[in-house]
């Protein structure tokens, strides 16, 4: 790209945008105008606010086409009303809540690129619940964009056993098992993680198939053995030692002839693309020790150095550079 001072400045102030969606989410305004028409002074009565800062707010969503403004009304927009309202099944507002909670920190990268290290313990608190929350759920509004797509494109027909490691709410579990009859899985997350896995397995009405098992994948042993094991978007929070170390333990649980799955941000070989892994290397330094984004080859020699075979890249197109590499245990 031929960048200019018009484009430069543009990109230098697109965090206006950001964080003007960021409060409107906050303030679960797309919610309230999903289905009827307000004017900012009845809304602010609403939300108990002031009504001269909410006015601004209102013009500048509807500038960036989130709302709809008619006289002094307000209404949200089609494609707001599916992803911005809180009671849509397709709602999004919660990976945007993780958004806005990543923010301040976003905002020291320089120090954290001057000492190579994470900023988020220095300079904010210990995370919130809301963050907690946030994040977990957030993480599900992003998997049930990919889930269904990702559960077709790979094929586990024959398999028994899956081990969904680092798994959260279990939404690849889910999907797995919708997709592959007679395949059984099992969570394996930290004990906080718990009932939120629970109550979403059990929405999907496969409880009986989907178990989920408490501990801490860095430190505690693997609970039992299973001809596939999924590790999805659990890499890029470790160092390249813990990783290897995490892609064995996995490889040893795996029965012969069993499939260790691995879905990450992918970078290219060079490491400069795609654009979104590479940026997100920037969001694991800001919070982690000595997580990044990794490259193919780098993913592939871990797979191999495991021992696995016919290490691979699975064939699919998915959005911000993911990808899965994929290898057999002879």
């Amino acid at each position: 790209m031929d960048w200019n001072p018009a484009e430069l400045l543009k990109l230098s102030g697109s965090y206006w945008n950001t964080c003007t969606l960021h409060a409107g989410v906050k303030l679960d305004l797309f919610t309230r105008l999903s289905d009827r028409q307000l004017t900012a002074a009845e809304l602010a009565a609403e939300l108990q606010i002031q009504p001269r800062g909410l006015a601004m707010l209102l013009d500048a969503l509807s500038a960036m086409e989130l709302l709809v403004k008619q006289g002094d009304d307000y209404r949200a927009t089609p494609s707001a009303g599916k992803f911005l309202n809180s009671s849509s099944p397709a709602y999004l507002g919660h990976i945007i809540n993780h958004h806005q909670h990543l923010v301040e920190y976003w905002s020291h990268l320089d120090v954290a690129v001057r000492e190579g290290a994470p900023v988020r313990e220095r300079i904010s608190h210990q995370p919130s619940e809301a963050e907690r929350e946030s994040f977990l759920m957030g993480m599900f509004n992003l998997a049930m964009l990919h889930a269904p797509k990702l559960a077709e494109a790979v094929d586990l027909a024959g398999h028994q056993r899956l081990l969904d490691l680092g798994g959260g709410p279990g939404t690849y579990a889910i999907h797995f098992c919708q997709q592959t009859p007679g395949l059984e899985a099992v969570i394996f997350d930290l004990p906080t993680t718990r009932p939120f896995a629970e109550q979403t397995v059990a929405s999907f009405g496969l409880s009986e198939r989907i178990s989920f098992a408490a501990g801490d994948f860095t430190r505690d042993p693997l609970p039992g053995r299973f001809d596939v094991v999924w590790i999805s978007q659990v890499l890029h929070g470790e160092g390249p030692e813990s990783c290897a170390r995490l892609v064995a333990k996995a490889a040893e649980a795996l029965e012969p002839g069993g499939l260790l799955l691995v879905q990450e941000f992918i970078l290219a070989a060079e490491r400069d693309a795609p654009l979104f892994p590479a940026l997100f290397s920037l969001n694991m330094l800001l919070g982690t020790p000595e997580g990044q984004s990794y490259s193919e080859p780098e993913l592939a020699g871990m797979l191999r150095a495991a021992g696995l075979e016919d290490v691979k890249r699975i064939p699919m197109e998915a959005p911000q550079g993911v990808g899965i590499m994929v290898g057999r245990k002879p």
